[in-house]
């Protein structure tokens, strides 16, 4: 596969999800990242968008609940190129029965190159570097130029 850089906008869209168990995790880290956040155009899960707009007051797009479709809904915003960056609290004790969508989901993001937190302190370091504050310079599948050279 070939690569080809774009460039991810200083406005970037957020994605939020979180396990049942991690859920207070996020919403205390968005509490504590509110005003930066606030800055960006926010996307999650269907039960952790609801508690994290609830709990903060910051607005979002709330998609379906993971075990419903909404970790896929993520990972096809992510492929379409509308996600910038995922912060992903999951839960490494509990099995899922949703497993398959969630590494499904991780799949996704690292094909497409977006950064991807899945705790506190890399989502810390993530939210708080200047990276943040500007346009960034990520290498992506260059798949009109896969199908141009297959035709």
């Amino acid at each position: 596969m070939q690569y080809k850089t774009i460039l991810s906008p200083a406005r970037k869209r957020i994605a939020l999800v979180a396990h049942d168990n991690r859920k207070p995790t996020l919403i205390g880290w968005c509490q504590r990242h509110r005003e930066v956040l606030a800055q960006h155009e926010l996307f999650a899960t269907g039960t952790t968008g609801g508690l994290i707009g609830r709990e903060t007051g910051l607005e979002l797009s709330a998609l379906l609940s993971g075990p419903l479709g909404g970790d896929q809904q993520i990972g096809a915003k992510i492929s379409e190129g509308g996600i910038d960056m995922l912060v992903f609290f999951w839960d490494p004790f509990e099995p899922m029965p949703h497993d398959p969508d969630v590494k499904a989901l991780l799949r996704i993001a690292a094909v497409w190159n977006i950064p991807v937190a899945c705790n506190r302190a890399s989502a810390d370091m993530m939210l708080t570097s200047p990276l943040m504050a500007g346009s960034y310079e990520r290498d992506i599948p260059d798949y009109e130029g896969y199908l141009g050279a297959r035709s």
